[in-house]
């Protein structure tokens, strides 16, 4: 049960390590305006996402439960659980993107077509329709009640 226990919260801290680190590894692709997925960054994901799995692992294994630890054995274990979750992960994160990108380039960088998919998904806050109404009735009853009509 402690074993069980053990390999669940490690699988937590993959999982969402994987995402966080997908997250940035997408920023700074658009931070660099890369246009092709770079190899260092899936490197450097992969390795972040095992140095926080071995950590939660160890942590748990170690202080939780009071058992001797094996980093060797647990890296190896840890590795096999974090390389097809992260390629899961970049593949659900790639599709996403496809899906929802706010419009297409042409080789010039111009814009050809902006995507409806992503303007549907955009919605705004109801409170925007009524912000500032007031306002906007003070200046109907100004127009009125002006002398010199405003056109």
């Amino acid at each position: 049960m402690d074993l069980a226990l053990i390999y669940l919260v490690s699988f937590i801290a993959i999982v969402l390590s994987v995402f966080i680190t997908l997250l940035v590894k997408n920023e700074l692709e658009q931070l660099f305006r890369e246009h092709q997925a770079v190899i260092s960054f899936h490197i450097c994901n992969v390795v972040i996402t095992l140095m926080v799995s071995l950590t939660a692992n160890a942590v748990m294994t170690i202080y939780g439960f009071g058992k001797d630890y094996n980093w060797f054995l647990q890296l190896a274990i840890l590795l096999f659980m974090t390389l097809p979750i992260y390629y899961l992960g970049h593949l659900a994160f790639v599709k996403y993107n496809s899906i929802y990108r706010k419009y297409e380039t042409s080789e010039n960088q111009k814009v050809l077509v902006l995507n409806e998919k992503y303007i549907k998904k955009k919605k705004h806050f109801k409170k925007l329709k009524t912000y500032n109404a007031a306002a906007k009735q003070n200046k109907a009853m100004d127009k009125r009640n002006s002398r010199f009509p405003i056109s």
